[in-house]
């Protein structure tokens, strides 16, 4: 006797933000998932349905659109940025109030920023020191953090943090890593110079969906590489990487006079992530462990 047929529905993602590094997670995802990417651009619609999910019109600055999404999904992975003004992050209570009106999901990611941290004077850490926003920008993620593992608690999600640095690839949209260098952008001299951190966007492409499947409840994560580089040094290995002359260098009293506040807040942090919580919970093994092996492939 043939057993009976069964029919295993495939569980549904929703892409909330798939720009760039979202495109990269459906491309992992679309044989598994079923998955739904919610776009405030109705001209984007027909590009992420040939990439394999389903375009949901919705506008997360318009909470009354996102009414729809309530139970529709198993999983979230939100990557969409706060507003650019104020505080706190409106975007990211809107989504949660759209979600929690009906069955919420039972996991989701959200993609944070390690500028939660400030500048931490080039020291090493990991996930359990305490946040010290130094700016507006880096306090909306804080604000947004804070909502989504609240959300968790309350509603019984699985949530997952993800506080990421300098994302780079060389089919990046929105830029190759080279541009700056192009530019002849100054970068601060040796003695004013600060660590930086970065991930290869297909390795944060991974760690989000790896972060879906084994991500812990109401966890924090640093996905960043092994590099140990400052700023200067990262910029010069791109610009000997494609044979351009490397960066001026300047004081940041000199940088001061020309740069905006905003440009000048990237060179006044400095830190060293520790990624041990990642390669362990997420069983993550890097494709690209330093920079210099994320430049090799173009």
């Amino acid at each position: 006797m043939s057993l009976p047929h069964r029919t295993f529905r495939r569980p549904t993602l929703l892409i909330v933000g798939c720009g760039d590094v979202g495109m990269r997670v459906l491309k992992l995802v679309r044989t598994q998932w079923r998955v739904l990417a919610l776009t405030s651009s109705p001209e984007r619609a027909e590009l992420l349905r040939a990439a394999g999910a389903m375009p949901l019109i919705g506008n997360l600055d318009q909470p009354a659109t996102l009414a729809r999404l309530a139970g529709l999904a198993d999983a979230v992975l939100h990557l969409a940025p706060p507003p650019g003004n104020g505080p706190s992050d409106p975007r990211t209570a809107a989504l949660l109030h759209a979600l929690a009106r009906r069955r919420a999901p039972r996991c989701l990611v959200y993609g944070s920023t390690t500028g939660v941290y400030g500048d931490a004077g080039g020291a090493r850490f990991d996930e359990t020191r305490p946040v010290a926003p130094a700016t507006d920008r880096a306090r909306r993620r804080v604000d947004a953090e804070a909502r989504v593992r609240w959300a968790g608690r309350a509603l019984g999600v699985r949530t997952t943090v993800l506080r990421i640095p300098g994302i780079y690839a060389v089919d990046r949209v929105g830029g190759h890593p080279r541009d700056r260098v192009e530019r002849g952008a100054p970068v601060l001299v040796a003695d004013d110079d600060v660590y930086t951190n970065h991930i290869h966007a297909d390795d944060l492409a991974r760690a989000c969906v790896a972060a879906l499947h084994r991500g812990l409840p109401q966890r924090v994560l640093h996905i960043s590489d092994d590099s140990e580089l400052r700023m200067g040094d990262h910029f010069d290995a791109v610009a000997d990487r494609y044979g351009l002359p490397r960066p001026p260098r300047r004081s940041r009293a000199e940088l001061a006079q020309t740069l905006s506040p905003m440009q000048l807040s990237f060179m006044g942090e400095s830190r060293r992530l520790v990624n041990t919580r990642m390669k362990k919970e997420l069983r993550l093994q890097l494709l690209h462990p330093d920079v210099a092996s994320g430049l090799a492939e173009g």
